[in-house]
């Protein structure tokens, strides 16, 4: 086999092989061989087709099967031999397929880039700190009781918090513009979800009411027509109703999994559950930090092959998210997803996993088994059976390699954290675990 390669720019290369004919003649006449004994035609009695025969009748799709399989082998030959690393699949163009000739063909693919990884000296990142107190508790099993909450009808006026259905009917110079009108909606009063000036116009409504709102659209409203236009909304109140919440009795506590121990039981739950998120967002946060670092102190070319996957990747997860409602309309949700939206956090995604796989190489970072052991425990722990889902994560290979990487990864946080500088700051609860703002 004979193997040339040249850079053509920056990190894709151009990679020419030659293959003896030999080899490929060799290969397709012992198939056409092994074919013979056992193809049926017209004619001939079983495994007595002569071999001329069976070569003219599949000679041509047996050639082409083989030398598509040599040239994939010895592309991944080729590279071992020059010592190079494909990043992503390559485009193989065959330059001579002739019968009787030598078989060459050119690969072009990129490379992995090399990585010079920074001085982590000088990183410092602040660790907030909290912890669960009694009214943060109050508050969570506040929001537990308003998922589970009825409406009950009012006659007095609405206030905040309220829950309004109304019809309406939006004018812009007089003409009703598109987007505008609704019949039948439910409005939680206070909830932000209309214009600016909407739910505050019909704070102390009563049903059965008719209310005339005149307002402003924002200036950065999405509808570039509506931006900052003065309008008119008829609004009917069709009805009014206020949210009960449920009592803290044994079947509210029973549909939270705890069935016995009343209210104190309960609350320990809610507890150790709020400080089990409290934990992990504070150390999200650590790791956003860490990362955010990282992106900035390395300058690495991109294969675009690996962006081009990740963004992919990141397109099919929102159309796993978002897409279901799309598709029982028939629309290709997918394609309204241009490569544009998934393109700087892709970038971050492949650059982070270069630098990070480079740490873990040079600084020789092997997965802690007792770490991983440690998280799936702790994934476990939120299920009613965990020992079964424990027992499921460690029978299965993708699974559990999902866990190790994430360990591996706070292995490298861990080590990064260990050269540079932690400073702590007392939060609150509700603080720390609001979402990173970036994606890590």
């Amino acid at each position: 086999m004979q193997v040339s390669i040249e850079t053509t720019s920056g990190l894709e290369r151009r990679l020419t092989v030659g293959v003896p004919a030999e080899q490929i003649d060799s290969e397709v006449n012992k198939r056409l061989q092994q074919a013979a004994k056992t193809v049926r035609i017209n004619g001939f009695r079983k495994g007595k087709v002569p071999l001329k025969v069976v070569k003219q009748r599949f000679g041509a799709g047996v050639r082409q099967e083989v030398v598509g399989e040599v040239m994939s082998r010895s592309f991944y030959d080729a590279v071992s031999k020059e010592d190079v690393k494909p990043a992503g699949q390559p485009s193989i163009e065959p330059k001579q397929m002739e019968e009787g000739k030598d078989l060459e063909f050119v690969a072009t693919f990129e490379v992995y880039p090399e990585v010079a990884l920074a001085d982590f000296a000088g990183l410092e990142v602040t660790r907030l700190t909290a912890g669960v107190t009694d009214a943060d508790i109050d508050k969570m099993i506040e929001v537990l009781q308003k998922q589970q909450a009825t409406w009950e009808d009012i006659k007095r006026k609405a206030k905040k918090g309220d829950r309004v259905n109304i019809s309406y009917v939006g004018t812009k110079d007089g003409e009703a513009f598109e987007g505008g009108s609704a019949e039948n909606q439910f409005l939680v009063l206070g909830s932000d979800s209309m214009i600016p000036g909407f739910e505050k116009g019909l704070i102390g409504c009563k049903a059965g009411e008719e209310h005339v709102l005149d307002l402003t659209f924002p200036e950065d409203y999405q509808a570039e027509e509506l931006r900052g236009a003065a309008v008119q909304f008829k609004v009917t109140v069709n009805g009014a109703a206020a949210q009960k919440l449920p009592e803290l009795d044994d079947a509210f506590f029973e549909k939270y999994g705890v069935t016995e121990g009343g209210v104190e039981k309960f609350r320990e739950e809610v507890k150790a559950n709020m400080a089990r998120e409290l934990k992990n967002a504070a150390q999200a946060k650590v790791k956003t930090q860490v990362m955010d670092a990282l992106v900035e102190k390395h300058d690495v070319d991109l294969p675009k092959a690996l962006v081009k996957s990740e963004i992919g990747a990141l397109r099919n997860q929102m159309v796993q998210r978002f897409g279901g409602a799309a598709n029982n309309q028939q629309i290709d949700f997918a394609s309204l997803l241009p490569d544009d939206m998934f393109n700087e956090q892709a970038e971050r995604r492949v650059k982070l996993g270069l630098v990070v796989g480079e740490i873990i190489k040079a600084n020789e970072i092997k997965v802690d088994a007792e770490r991983v052991r440690s998280m799936v425990e702790e994934l476990a722990s939120t299920y009613q059976e965990p020992e079964e889902v424990i027992n499921h994560y460690y029978g299965n290979r993708d699974l559990l390699a999902s866990v190790e990487s994430a360990v591996l990864e706070d292995q490298v946080v861990d080590f990064l954290l260990a050269a540079g500088k932690v400073v702590e700051k007392e939060s609150t609860y509700d603080e720390v675990i609001k979402p990173a703002e970036k994606d890590a």
